[in-house]
């Protein structure tokens, strides 16, 4: 005949009440109330978050001297809406500084491709706006002339994908980086394509995406490789997280322009 469990006992939950391997632990003397709290014990199980060692308006995002190693340009796909820097009145835009400027700031690159600015946070970017200009007390060209300054910098040691096959040549960035599309902004990367491919024939130019830039040499006797090429960028942009524009451009001195066809 069964007995019926002790008082206080778990009814049907399979429970063994064995809690932890290692017996509890047992005082040998009365805890001492009038000793010091340690700050540093943990409480629930919790240790105590470590305490911030910089202050939120040392973040890049208010602060100018830090945010100006980070910035990097970035295009957009055609349509892109935001803050024109061309006709930022910055003394007017403060004016109004009670309301929210969060549209990015914007400029037409070359080809009418857009052009915007971005902080590298590591693991993602924060589009520059009109409130980053704000808190950061700088004119729109200060902006521009340190992204570019740190593109040119990461690009003087980024690496470039030259393939051959046969009388073609595809010289591509591809590192992942991020800033690979936008390295066609550089004066010294069109110099360095120019040199490279120019001497063959006419240079087609992809940027499918942002983690993309690819250029081709194409030869007056090798018009297939146009077609060729166009259904690579095609291919490449619609399958892209970032995609940025699906045209085959094509360098003509010194400048991007539509690629008129063969």
């Amino acid at each position: 005949m069964e007995q019926d469990p002790p008082s206080g006992a778990d009814r049907g939950l399979g429970i063994d009440r064995d809690f932890g391997d290692e017996p509890p632990a047992i005082r040998d003397s009365a805890p001492d109330y009038l000793a010091p709290i340690d700050e540093s014990a943990p409480v629930s199980g919790h240790s105590p978050a470590p305490e911030p060692t910089s202050s939120p308006a040392d973040a890049p995002e208010q602060d100018w001297g830090h945010a100006k190693g980070l910035l990097y340009p970035a295009f957009r796909p055609i349509g892109t809406q935001g803050l024109e820097m061309a006709s930022i009145d910055r003394l007017q835009l403060a004016s109004h500084s009670a309301q929210s400027h969060a549209q990015p700031l914007i400029d037409e690159g070359p080809a009418g491709l857009p052009v915007v600015y971005t902080l590298d946070a590591g693991a993602y970017d924060i589009v520059v706006n009109g409130d980053h200009l704000l808190a950061w007390g700088v004119e729109p060209s200060e902006i521009q002339d340190a992204a570019l300054q740190n593109l040119s910098d990461w690009s003087a040691t980024a690496s470039w994908t030259d393939e051959i096959s046969g009388e073609r040549r595809l010289i591509s960035s591809d590192t992942g980086d991020g800033w690979d599309a936008a390295r066609i902004l550089l004066p010294e990367v069109i110099e360095h394509l120019v040199a490279e491919l120019g001497p063959v024939g006419r240079i087609l130019i992809g940027l499918p995406e942002r983690h993309l830039m690819t250029a081709a040499s194409l030869r007056p006797d090798d018009a297939d490789f146009a077609a060729l090429f166009a259904d690579f960028i095609v291919e490449q942009s619609g399958a892209a997280d970032e995609p940025i524009d699906r045209r085959i451009f094509e360098l003509v001195d010194g400048r991007l322009v539509d690629f008129s066809g063969v």
